[in-house]
């Protein structure tokens, strides 16, 4: 009986450990389930990089903003980065797309998600790629990304820049960032 009593014990003690785990990441689920979708999607997101471009990127001729200069971020692709002054780490001719596509990694699809250039698709041919159609993602900006099918949302033909800042918010050093088009770019007055 004594046994009996000692195991039912443990039984109800696990159980009762496994349930107040698992409460509490349903809770922590719940938070991201009510976070914006944007921000849900950069907190996996790899903000830097080694500053390694796709083979056959062109570098662009006469961009406005040219490599070493600064210029104030006008995008919110993520937290920190909007109103951030940059620092030009590269300026490059392409397509950039926006694309939607689902993880590698599982889990809900990624809209709308800012930037792929056109170097970061498999076996993409020619530019550009038309909206709508399905492609093969070959960049590593967020876990899952690598490998995963997408559909492109929008392609615009434009100078694309890798950048440098400090995050508005955390105040971490961001080096390398991929990709902000020119559109998203201000003078720095």
């Amino acid at each position: 009986m004594k046994k009996k009593r000692l195991v039912t014990g443990a039984l109800v003690l696990s159980t009762a450990l496994v349930l107040a785990a698992c409460g509490g990441n349903e809770e922590e689920s719940n938070s991201i389930e009510e976070m914006d979708h944007s921000n849900m999607e950069h907190a996996q997101m790899d903000h830097s990089s080694s500053g390694e471009v796709p083979e056959g990127l062109a570098n662009a001729e006469n961009p406005t903003y040219p490599v070493g200069s600064e210029a104030i971020i006008n995008a919110d692709h993520m937290g920190g980065m909007n109103d951030a002054t940059a620092t030009i780490t590269g300026a490059f001719d392409t397509t950039v797309y926006m694309v939607t596509y689902t993880p590698t990694t599982g889990g809900e699809p990624v809209e709308d998600h800012k930037w792929v250039i056109h170097e970061e698709l498999e076996d993409a041919g020619e530019a550009p790629v038309n909206s709508g159609e399905d492609v093969v993602l070959n960049a590593e900006h967020m876990d899952g990304m690598d490998g995963a099918t997408a559909t492109i949302d929008s392609a615009e033909q434009t100078t694309v820049y890798m950048v440098s800042y400090k995050d508005t918010e955390t105040g971490e050093e961001v080096t390398h960032h991929k990709w902000v088009t020119e559109s998203e770019l201000s003078p720095v007055e």
